[in-house]
């Protein structure tokens, strides 16, 4: 059985490897058109290992999260990787957010997050002292990682299992051959039995260049972030988070200690223009005309237009992003303390009436299945995933085999 895994961000390394590893007469290759892996949403993420707070219970997301978490961790223990369970404080900045905090309390103890606490005002003091809010609920296994060497240590695991990488080879076009899947890059063509798609933020474009329809289209959300310049002069012990707007599967500005020690505010969500532009502004013009086509577009833009002006603000202006942080955490008391970051864009999956989808999402064709939509808490759940998508790869393959 010659399977192939289109993406080696966090979610193809995974699924490369579950099936390298458990699935015995299985020959794995991993395509990716980048030089070298995590180059995209892996490599630009806050880095937390989340625990499960905000999902819906019964979700994909709350069942992989609960089931991933404790496996990424002990992936991590096993290959020496840092894996910190500094905690999260989830904070509601003044009374108006005090709902809000329940229900994320209320989904939090439905998903069986362990060791959830809630805080008053002086019990938050005495957990991140430069938090600020009326209350908050304290997460201690939250925790820290870096997952770009998390998915080189998977794909590590795939080729010592005799699975091969293929840098730089970007798939063009997949078409039906038969009951397999013929891949071409620009380089060759190959035939496989079974072709598992991860392609974050040109996910829909796979579906696409299979001659297929997607169920979603991808529309970037770009993320800001600014560094401590003196991280080790601010007594940050985890992560603050404020309480997400339960309208967005976004988690707001928050503040993020991470494994080399810096300390990064951010990011915010600004609709991007170029999906793979990290460094500043850009527009790409395909990219562009990607998001005029899709029909969801226009309804997602009447419904979001006053919080996508809004998050357009935080981005230009350092004073109103420097504001928003203040609103949760008193450890900046100058522009001058912070450094520009870099940013990340998240793949979101919009779907044709304009409703940003909030859960993981697969689409399946014959012998390909495409992970269209995997946003947080995606990379702490990603051995769950991979897990979930082989385990259903192997039930349609059995049923190919059958008819």
């Amino acid at each position: 059985m010659r399977v192939a895994v289109v993406g080696a961000g966090i979610i193809g390394a995974a699924v490369g490897r579950e099936l390298a590893l458990r699935h015995d007469g299985v020959e794995v290759t991993v395509y990716d058109k980048e030089p070298a892996p995590a180059a995209h949403q892996t490599g630009h993420n806050s880095g937390v290992a989340h625990a499960g707070l905000y999902y819906a219970p019964g979700s994909l997301k709350a069942l992989l999260c609960r089931r991933g978490r404790p496996m990424l961790r002990e992936f991590c223990v096993e290959k020496g990787l840092p894996y910190d369970e500094v905690g999260k404080v989830v904070v509601a900045p003044d009374e108006r957010a005090l709902g809000r905090l329940e229900q994320v309390r209320e989904r939090a103890v439905a998903n069986a997050v362990p060791g959830l606490r809630r805080l008053s005002r002086d019990e938050l003091a005495e957990v991140e002292p430069l938090a600020v809010g009326v209350a908050a609920l304290h997460s201690p296994h939250t925790a820290i990682t870096d997952y770009a060497a998390v998915t080189a240590a998977m794909l590590d695991d795939v080729t010592a299992a005799g699975g091969t990488l293929r840098m730089g080879s970007e798939v063009r076009a997949l078409s039906f051959a038969g009951s397999g899947v013929r891949i071409a890059t620009g380089i060759d063509e190959q035939r496989y039995d079974r072709v598992i798609c991860c392609g974050g933020l040109q996910s829909d474009r796979l579906v696409r260049a299979a001659g297929l329809v997607p169920d979603a289209s991808i529309v970037g959300f770009r993320g800001k972030y600014y560094h401590l310049r003196h991280p080790d002069r601010v007594p940050l012990r985890g992560l603050v988070y404020p309480v997400p707007d339960p309208k967005y599967p976004f988690l707001g500005v928050h503040v993020t200690r991470h494994t080399d020690g810096s300390v990064s505010l951010g990011p915010n969500a600004v609709l991007a223009l170029d999906r793979e532009r990290y460094d500043g502004f850009g527009v790409c013009g395909r990219d562009v005309v990607s998001i005029l086509r899709w029909p969801g577009s226009y309804p997602m833009a009447r419904a979001h237009w006053t919080t996508g002006l809004r998050e357009m603000a935080l981005a230009s202006s350092k004073r109103l992003f420097l504001s928003e942080v203040a609103t949760i955490f008193s450890g900046v008391r100058s522009p001058e303390d912070v450094l520009p970051a870099g940013s990340g864009i998240r793949a979101q999956a919009v779907d044709r009436r304009g409703a940003l989808l909030d859960d993981f999402a697969v689409q399946q064709a014959g012998p390909m299945l495409f992970l269209l939509n995997a946003p947080s808490p995606a990379a702490t759940s990603s051995l769950a995933i991979a897990e979930h998508l082989v385990r259903r790869y192997a039930d349609w393959a059995v049923r190919g085999r059958a008819g």
